[in-house]
């Protein structure tokens, strides 16, 4: 029988993409996806019994913030968002972006999207980001967890990684980036996602060797957890189908008042919703 969510539950990784005739895709994009525009992102979560989400701004749409900003303010209250930007952005448009929904930045240290960024300016955003009270995102290559360990555990603003770490799940539970993941959540501030199955996996569908990451991730800190689809699954090896990444949840987290800790709770206290 499908996994039915509970009131409320949020999907916490998705992605608006275009229609680039109204929202151009950034020219210096190292990607540019097929559209996937604010109606069929909806139409996946009315399917999928998801009334939250939150639109990671994705880095083939630049620093422009306009498609995520326009996907938040038609949702009238069910979205939330993270943001992507450059040296350009003044504290007016932070304030522009907290007030159409934002809460965070998204920094790529993914060498296929463009690798590293700058360290000055990253720490630079670091101290606007504690000022403004959102938090990081950090969508890494599971090698960026052991390098950069020393720089993420001195953060001081909370901080989500992205698809638990990108680790493979063929290098096993015992791999040292994934037990510098689990070392990262004993930091209150860190936060990581148990989505991204389809990334982790290194069998395919069903994609199944990926939950025992996501079962250790929700033992160490169930309050910092979070789940979403990543729809529509830019840069995959493997298409997912949705309803079947979500039907994966209930094996990670079988506990009905973890399953609501998860998906309703931990996404609320963090975005506000």
């Amino acid at each position: 029988m499908p996994f039915k969510p509970p009131p409320f539950a949020c999907d916490a990784h998705c992605h608006v993409f275009g229609p680039a005739a109204r929202f151009p895709y950034d020219p210096k994009a190292a990607y540019v996806p097929e559209d996937a525009p604010f109606e069929a992102l909806q139409k996946l979560h009315s399917s999928l019994g998801l009334q939250r989400a939150v639109i990671v701004h994705a880095s083939c749409h630049g620093a422009d913030m306009r498609v995520t900003l326009d996907a938040i303010a038609r949702s009238k209250g069910a979205y939330r968002g993270t943001a992507i930007i450059d040296s350009s952005c003044t504290e007016r448009d932070f304030q522009r972006m907290h007030a159409g929904g934002i809460r965070g930045v998204r920094f790529n240290f993914v060498k296929h999207l463009g690798g590293r960024p700058d360290v000055g300016f990253f720490r630079k955003t670091v101290d606007r980001l504690r000022a403004m009270g959102w938090h990081l995102i950090l969508h890494l290559d599971a090698q960026d967890l052991v390098g950069f360990e020393s720089t993420f555990r001195k953060l001081p603003v909370p901080f989500v990684i992205d698809h638990m770490g990108r680790v493979k799940a063929a290098d096993g539970l015992e791999q040292p980036p994934f037990k510098t993941l689990l070392g990262f959540l004993r930091n209150e501030n860190a936060w990581v996602k148990i989505c991204g199955a389809e990334r982790v996996s290194s069998k395919g569908p069903p994609f199944t060797d990926a939950v025992p990451f996501a079962q250790a991730l929700i033992e160490a800190a169930p309050d910092r957890v979070l789940w979403g689809t990543d729809w529509p699954h830019p840069n995959v090896k493997w298409l997912p189908d949705d309803a079947a990444l979500l039907d994966l949840f209930p094996l990670m987290e079988p506990e009905p008042a973890l399953q609501q800790k998860i998906l309703v709770e931990n996404p609320a206290r963090l975005y506000g919703f």
